[in-house]
Parts: structure tokens; C-alpha cells; sequence
């Protein structure tokens, strides 16, 4: 039972984890104020939309287009150091391009694409604006203007295009690459991590020099509580006399006992050893308990009278 429990809670795990995201559509934008301004209730926002106006120096619209943008972590995961990232880094487009941009955040907090540059007699604070909480979609639109301009396109929620969500989009052929934009130009500020190298280093450094004093104080103590034997004799390196002895006896012994145990077992040479032993404490107890009665006779014996 606990068995066919435990897969049917794996299986119910497996399914709402492979489950895809669900992404909100907001497309019941309402005007706030401005007709370029729009808003709904749940928190989506586009501001700068312009679907009919032409920029000054455009007499038509040159192309229509649309892009889909995905915003979120995920994204961050090819460039280090990064949390946050759009799928895309670098948009080029015609001038004067009708551009419709559906804005996707795929993450559960709130990321924004916001284009700058973009002329404010037109574009109120000079910048178009797409902003939501997602998982979410939303989608505004604007006329690109004419030139050769890059311009740049980032989320201005605090530090996430610090942390990398940042691009740029290139009208025309653009006048030049922005910097650090992640994947296609290099950091302004180029990450240096010199002086971490110098301070882990000298952190490495103390901490030998620590454990070396303490290796020191320590095998001072030990010398205290174990001082070294006083110099013996000139023949104090040599072999004690128990161990000659013993190593003399061993070499006597040595081929008797390979003869004597020559095809036994291992078993049956422990045994016989046992049988040695048990014998040679036999005649020692013989040996004690006569001596005992011989004393015992000497303390009872009388004496002639005088």
C-alpha cells in the first residue's frame, strides 16, 4: 500500500513539474491620461505607443514588423555574472519600421523594456515602455524614426539591467555598438578581481604562519610532559639482553618447530600450540603445589626434645 502511495505522489510531482508556465495575456489595456498611455488593472502598462503618427523625415511607414521578446533568469544562464537577461540582445530594423513588440516575463516579479532616444515630440520622455509582473504578455507598438541610430533597450526595475537584462536595437545600421551589452560587446567597467587575489593570498599566508606557531607551541608542551631519556651508555643503541635472548631462542627453535609442524593446518598448529601451553602450566601448577607441601611438611615437623 505505502508502495502504490508513494508512485502515485511521485507521478502527481512529475506532471505539475513538467507542466508548462502559464503566461497572462493582458490585452485590455485602458488610456491613462495620454492615448499613447495605456494601463489595465492587474499592473500591465505601455507607455509611448504610437500606431499611426510618422516621425518627422518619414513620408511612409517602410515595413511593418513584429517581435516576441522573452524576458527572465532563465536567460541570464549564458553569461556570467548576470541574473537577469532578454532571449535577444541586438534588434536592426529599417527606419522608419512600424514595430509591434509582444513583451513576454516569464519570471514571477516584475521586468520592464523600455527603448530611449526616441524624440519626445512624438515619444512623451523620449522612450517607449512595455512593463509587467509576470509569468505575463503584453504587447505596444511605435514607428521607429529615421537615421542610423542605436538605441538602448533595458528593464529600469533597480539593478536589473545592472545585472544584465540590457540590448540594444539598431536602426538603419545604427551609429556604433553600446557597451556592455551582454553577448556582443565587452564590459565598460571590465570585472577585476586582482585585489581578491592579493587578499586570499594573504589570508593563505596568515594562516600558515598561524598554524606553524601552533604546531610549535604545541610540540613545545609535548617536549614538557615527555622530556627526552638521558644519554645512556655507549651500548644504549644496542639490543637488550631479554631481546638477544629471545631472538637466540627463536633461531634455536625456528627449525625443530618447521619440522614438527610440517603439513599441519593452521587450525591444527593452533591447537597444538594450546596443547603446549596447557601442558607446560600443568607442570608449573605440579612444580608450585610440591613446593608447597615442602613447606608445609618443614612447619609441621617436631622437634627432638633436648
Amino acid at each position: 500500500m505505502f508502495r502504490l502511495f508513494s508512485m502515485a505522489a511521485l507521478w502527481v510531482f512529475l506532471v505539475s513539474s513538467g507542466k508548462a508556465v502559464e503566461i497572462q495575456e493582458h490585452n485590455s489595456l485602458m488610456s491613462h491620461g495620454h492615448e499613447s498611455h495605456l494601463m489595465d488593472m492587474d499592473g500591465g502598462m505601455v507607455m509611448g505607443q504610437n500606431t499611426a503618427t510618422l516621425p518627422g523625415g518619414c513620408d511612409r511607414i517602410s515595413e511593418t514588423k513584429e517581435i516576441t521578446v522573452h524576458a527572465g533568469h532563465k536567460y541570464s544562464e549564458k553569461f556570467p555574472g548576470t541574473m537577469f537577461a532578454f532571449d535577444t540582445q541586438e534588434f536592426n530594423f529599417k527606419p522608419c519600421t512600424k514595430l509591434t513588440v509582444h513583451f513576454i516575463n516569464e519570471d514571477n516579479i516584475r521586468h520592464q523594456w523600455m527603448m530611449h532616444g526616441l524624440p519626445k515630440y512624438l515619444y512623451p520622455q523620449g522612450m517607449f515602455h512595455l512593463e509587467i509582473t509576470g509569468p505575463a504578455k503584453i504587447s505596444g507598438t511605435l514607428i521607429l524614426p529615421p537615421g542610423d541610430k542605436t538605441y538602448l533597450v533595458h528593464c529600469d526595475i533597480a539593478q536589473h539591467m545592472e545585472k544584465g537584462m540590457k540590448a540594444q536595437l539598431k536602426v538603419g545600421k545604427g551609429d556604433g555598438d553600446l557597451p556592455s551589452i551582454p553577448g556582443v560587446t565587452a564590459n565598460a567597467i571590465a570585472d577585476d578581481y586582482s585585489s581578491v587575489k592579493s587578499v586570499l593570498a594573504a589570508n593563505d599566508a596568515a594562516a600558515s604562519a598561524a598554524q606553524k606557531v601552533a604546531a610549535d607551541k604545541a610540540a613545545a608542551a609535548a617536549k614538557k610532559l615527555n622530556p627526552e631519556p638521558a644519554a645512556e651508555s655507549q651500548g644504549s643503541d644496542l639490543l637488550s639482553g631479554g631481546t638477544v635472548i629471545g631472538l637466540v631462542i627463536g633461531l634455536i627453535l625456528a627449525p625443530l618447530l618447521a619440522r614438527k609442524f610440517k603439513g599441519m593446518s593452521a587450525s591444527e598448529i593452533i591447537a597444538y600450540i594450546f596443547e603446549l601451553l596447557r601442558a607446560g602450566l600443568d607442570f608449573l601448577m605440579s612444580l608450585v603445589k610440591k613446593l608447597i607441601k615442602l613447606i608445609s611438611a618443614g612447619k609441621t615437623k617436631t622437634l627432638p626434645g633436648n
